[in-house]
């Protein structure tokens, strides 16, 4: 049996700001237990919700040497689905009312002590994995750690890893003299085939260099990411470790999202009735949100962080143009303050057709996936994408650019052979998006039965964590 050990800086359900923690949290529970022995290690952040915390369990501590200091690891453990997962305490880094702070410096300290307390409670809990997975860059100096500090000791000596990019543009960058004095790495790991890039130390990049594996989380952003334009100046470094890089889909949690299960949505529904049940849902939104009750109303919905990444710099150029009156736009997320006035803007404009949700609620998005008959993401990069996935499981047709996962997810309606579970547009232009939309309503007003075709075949697609999850087990026995 093989140990596979996950190391990362979110996951559900303790701790959740993105797509990662959807990942760390489904992916162990689906790995075939027969064959695998999965576990995790997180962060104990303060700012868990009381009823996770009180799931702990404490097991010991001690102290490490890191940063010219001895740093306190409590270590805590908690077993949900079957996965075990183990929690590094150590409250002036942990502490706070989220999980990342705005200071980078003080980021990049504190997943580095993370780093190394997640390596060094190994033997203490007495687990030592075949291979360790690692998220991001906040975990990019465990194959560093291990490489230069771990060898040494007979416990750690085999020890494969894997890198995991979710998003490239995060990398952990700062400059190498405060990197080095925090880290304890020697001069020689801070040249540009190590962790140097362009004259600062970058953590993610001394993952990929130490890994003996990188995974990304679409195969279309595996390729991309390769490119000068979606490389973030580690294309050349990707593409010298082309061999040993692999692109695999993310999946979503089955039971998780289940619109006949749903207890965020007042009207469950399933692929056999959504004809009959699924506008009850658009009904209820359009009362609790104040739009024109029309069930008949074409009802986009986007769930998103307001930033240029997601595209809202297309859809504040045609913003007027997509409001018009055949549709309602139903808004949920929070981000840049400009992409978030505009939508109020328009909420106040048109407050029949546009409803600005200014926060983030997983009921209310529940809600939104529910009741829309179309969901849009003209996203200037999306490593995987999830929302589109979560769109084809509740009948909701997904509108997107074609870039990394939302590429390999959605295949574009095809009306001369009757294919496809979405729309789609190629080059970052908001008249292109516009016209998709446009073409999109068209197929919804005219061509219902065709809409309700490219629902079915939505709805039939499989992006469960299952098939996922048997290409991370080939990874893991091909290492």
């Amino acid at each position: 049996m093989k140990k596979i050990l996950f190391v990362a800086s979110e996951g559900v359900p303790f701790i959740k700001t993105g797509g990662l923690a959807d990942v760390v949290g489904s992916l162990p529970k689906c790995i075939d237990k027969q064959y695998f022995d999965v576990r995790v290690i997180l962060p104990k952040y303060t700012c868990m919700k009381q009823e996770m915390k009180d799931k702990l369990t404490y097991v010991t501590h001690f102290y490490m040497d890191f940063h010219w200091k001895n740093e306190y690891v409590g270590i805590l453990t908690a077993e949900v689905d079957g996965v075990k997962y183990y929690f590094i305490d150590n409250e002036m880094y942990f502490g706070g009312f989220k999980p990342y702070g705005d200071n980078a410096l003080y980021e990049i300290e504190k997943f580095a002590f993370f780093s190394k307390a997640a390596l060094s409670i190994l033997p203490i809990i007495d687990f030592k994995p075949d291979l360790i997975h690692c998220h991001d860059w906040q975990t990019g100096l465990i194959p560093v750690y291990l490489k230069e500090r771990f060898q040494g000791n007979d416990f750690y000596r085999g020890i494969k890893t894997v890198m995991t990019i979710h998003n490239l543009k995060f990398q952990g960058k700062w400059s190498i003299d405060e990197v080095k004095d925090i880290t304890g790495l020697p001069d020689y790991f801070f040249t540009p085939d190590k962790l140097e890039s362009y004259k600062d130390a970058n953590l993610l990049k001394g993952g990929i260099v130490y890994a003996d594996a990188i995974t990304t989380v679409s195969e279309t952003y595996a390729e991309e990411i390769k490119t000068e334009f979606y490389g973030e100046h580690l294309d050349g470094l990707l593409r010298a470790r082309s061999k040993d890089l692999r692109g695999i889909v993310n999946g979503i949690d089955y039971d998780d999202f289940n619109p006949e299960t749903d207890k965020n949505i007042p009207y469950p529904y399933n692929a056999v009735n959504f004809r009959k049940e699924k506008v009850k849902n658009k009904r209820a939104l359009q009362e609790e949100l104040g739009l024109e009750k029309d069930d008949k109303k074409m009802m986009i919905g986007i769930v998103s962080r307001l930033t240029d990444q997601k595209g809202f710099d297309l859809i504040a150029y045609v913003m007027d143009e997509l409001c018009q009156d055949e549709v309602q736009i139903v808004v949920l997320g929070t981000g840049e303050e400009r992409y978030e006035n505009m939508f109020r803007h328009y909420d106040w404009k048109y407050h029949d057709r546009v409803s600005a949700n200014i926060y983030y609620s997983e009921p209310m998005a529940h809600k939104i996936y529910a009741a829309c008959d179309a969901f849009l993401m003209p996203s200037l990069f999306e490593p995987c994408g999830l929302s589109q996935l979560i769109s084809l499981r509740y009948g909701t047709v997904p509108i997107v650019r074609e870039t990394g996962g939302l590429k390999d997810t959605v295949e574009p309606y095809n009306e001369y052979e009757n294919l496809g579970t979405g729309f789609s547009f190629a080059n970052y232009n908001a008249h292109e998006m516009l016209s998709i939309v446009n073409y999109a309503k068209s197929v919804y007003y005219n061509h219902k039965r065709e809409w309700n075709k490219i629902v079915d075949r939505g709805m039939a697609a499989d992006f469960s964590w299952d098939n996922s999850a048997r290409k991370y087990e080939q990874l893991y026995k091909d290492l």
